[in-house]
C-alpha cells in the first residue's frame, strides 16, 4: 500500500502538533516554576474568625525570621484588608499570605504576579510572594462569588523599606 505524499505531510504535521502540545503542557507543569498551593495552612472556623488571634484583626505582621505575614479574610464582596484599605508591605521582602473566606469560595489573585489561590471557608491557603521593588498591585477575586463579584477588588501597596520603618515607628 502506498501513501500519497500529501497524506504523509498531513500525518507528519499532525504528529508534530501533538508533540508540540505535549511539550507545551510539560513546560507549563514543571518548567515555569508554577507550584500548587499546599494544604499546610490549616483550618479555621469561618463563623468565629473574629476570635482568631490573627484573622480577628487581619493585616501585616512581622514574623520571627524577618519576613512578613499578611492575614486576609475574603468576604462578599471585599478583601479585608485590601478593598477599603490597601495591604501594605515593605519592598525587598518575602511576604507569606494567609487567606481564608468568611462565607463562600472566593479567588485571591495578585495581578502582575503568579500568586493565585482560592479562599475556601474553613481552610487557610498560604502562599509566599517576593516583592522586590515598590509599587502597587491589584487584587482580584477570580471565583464567582455572587451578584457583586465583578466589583470585588483591592490593592497591595509595596512601600520602600525606609518608609515602612517610619510608619512602624509611628504605630
Amino acid at each position: 500500500m502506498e501513501i500519497h505524499k500529501y497524506e504523509k505531510l498531513w500525518l507528519a504535521g499532525a504528529l508534530l502538533l501533538i508533540v508540540g502540545f505535549i511539550a507545551t503542557v510539560s513546560y507549563g507543569a514543571v518548567g515555569a516554576g508554577v507550584e500548587m498551593i499546599g494544604n499546610d495552612g490549616g483550618q479555621v472556623d469561618p463563623d468565629s474568625l473574629d476570635q482568631h488571634p490573627k484573622f480577628g484583626e487581619p493585616g501585616t505582621y512581622a514574623s520571627e525570621d524577618g519576613d512578613y505575614d499578611v492575614y486576609v479574610v475574603a468576604q462578599q464582596f471585599a478583601f479585608v484588608p485590601g478593598t477599603e484599605e490597601p495591604v501594605r508591605v515593605p519592598a525587598n521582602s518575602e511576604v507569606t499570605f494567609h487567606v481564608t473566606s468568611r462565607d463562600v469560595i472566593h479567588g485571591y489573585e495578585i495581578v502582575g504576579t503568579n500568586a493565585n489561590t482560592m479562599a475556601i471557608p474553613g481552610q487557610v491557603a498560604t502562599m509566599t510572594v517576593e516583592f522586590n521593588e515598590a509599587g502597587e498591585y491589584g487584587l482580584l477575586c477570580n471565583e464567582y462569588c455572587g451578584s457583586a463579584h465583578h466589583a470585588m477588588e483591592g490593592k497591595i501597596v509595596v512601600v520602600p523599606q525606609d518608609e515602612w520603618n517610619e510608619s512602624m515607628e509611628v504605630n
